[in-house]
């Protein structure tokens, strides 16, 4: 919570639990007020709290309320001619900025708020106790904000991987890429790339948005499907698997990766992007934190986790990959590249990569591969 005090002074204060109750009622409140237009509105400006309360279609006298708790979390602040004002911190929630955080607090309101209830019961029984994919396609808005957020997600990271990754040949699979950024940033970067994006009928909305205007519809072709069963095809270069393998459980990732592997031609590459349970050294305290609680929440939601590093390549190896790295990106994110023995790539269609050009190759096969370390990560 935006709570700008020294971690001593908190403790001091109050106990733990104490601060992560006040954190929790800050959350709530800020998901509140942006589902009440509270921030859009003030964003461009103060406003007194008549005003704010026309504007916003709320109770004069209960509005302030919530205006002086979310002063007291750091979200706004109140003026001496008793307007209110957004705070630096509430700029993050500006929806006209690509890297808003807006549609992030809305999905995760929604989610915590319905399906964290399973939460004893999964670790009870190690069964999920939702049906997360269902209960998004029941619910449009906050399916329209999860979309927009792995949007936001994708947009800086993107450029970043398809910077690091080796060459990609000439067929491109995503496999669950809906919103397209990566097969878009993987085709801007290699003029002779086509590429196919799998994933659910309203992810793929935004997706096929963004090819058309990136000017790539004759090289990006969006296919609907259920990653989990589709038909993935056959004989592409290289396949992405962003962010996908911790929303399944270990039999479902084995079946994925023995799948993705036939749709490979021989001599194919698998570029998988994920956060790894043992984390960088140096990962900061609070990329930590989320990268445990989302582990925790894909437990509850999907039966699935976050993995190590070992325990995918070792389901890798059990598909018939090898040559496996493991490169730095950004944040906890990390791009794992294996590749499937067989045909080899040119020097002209697959270059040795150089530390100026992206993370260099080692050729360990197996689960134990060395784990190399891209210079920009």
């Amino acid at each position: 919570m935006p709570l700008y005090l020294d971690p001593d002074e908190l403790r001091d204060q109050a106990p733990g639990p104490h601060l992560d109750l006040i954190g929790t009622m800050a959350f709530r409140a800020a998901g509140a007020a942006q589902r009440l237009g509270v921030f859009e509105a003030l964003l461009d400006g103060p406003l007194p709290v008549t005003e704010l309360a026309a504007r916003t279609g709320t109770d004069a006298g209960a509005l302030p309320v919530l205006l002086d708790a979310l002063v007291s979390f750091g979200y706004l602040d109140r003026l001496p001619d008793r307007r209110y004002a957004a705070s630096p911190m509430a700029a993050v929630l500006d929806r006209r900025s690509p890297w808003s955080y807006a549609p992030a607090l809305a999905f995760w309101q929604d989610l915590l708020g319905e399906l964290w209830d399973g939460l004893e019961e999964t670790v009870r029984t190690g069964r999920p106790q939702a049906d997360f994919y269902g209960w998004l396609e029941s619910r449009p808005r906050t399916l329209r904000e999860f979309q927009a957020m792995l949007d936001g997600m994708a947009t800086g990271l993107a450029p970043l991987v398809a910077a690091a990754a080796p060459d990609p040949g000439e067929r491109l699979l995503d496999v669950g890429g809906g919103h397209a950024r990566y097969s878009i940033a993987f085709c801007q970067a290699h003029p002779r790339l086509t590429a196919t994006i799998v994933d659910l009928p309203e992810a793929l909305r935004g997706g096929r948005a963004r090819i058309e205007r990136a000017g790539l519809g004759g090289r990006v072709t969006a296919v609907p499907g259920d990653v989990a069963r589709a038909d993935l095809g056959a004989g592409h270069d290289t396949a992405l698997l962003f962010n996908l393998c911790h929303g399944f459980d270990g039999p479902g990732n084995r079946a994925l990766l023995a799948r993705v592997a036939a749709a490979l031609r021989p001599g194919g590459t698998v570029l998988i992007l994920e956060p790894f349970a043992d984390l960088p050294e140096g990962t900061p305290p609070v990329a930590e934190a989320f990268t445990r609680a989302f582990s925790l929440n894909l437990a509850v939601t999907q039966g699935g986790r976050i993995y190590s590093f070992d325990e995918v390549a070792g389901w890798l190896a059990e598909a018939g990959f090898g040559r496996i790295e493991r490169h730095a990106i950004d944040g906890p994110s990390e791009l794992l590249v294996a590749r499937l023995p067989g045909a080899e790539r040119t020097p002209e269609t697959d270059a040795e990569r150089t530390p100026e050009s992206g993370a260099e190759r080692t050729p360990e096969t197996g689960a134990d591969a060395a784990r190399t370390r891209g210079e920009d990560g």
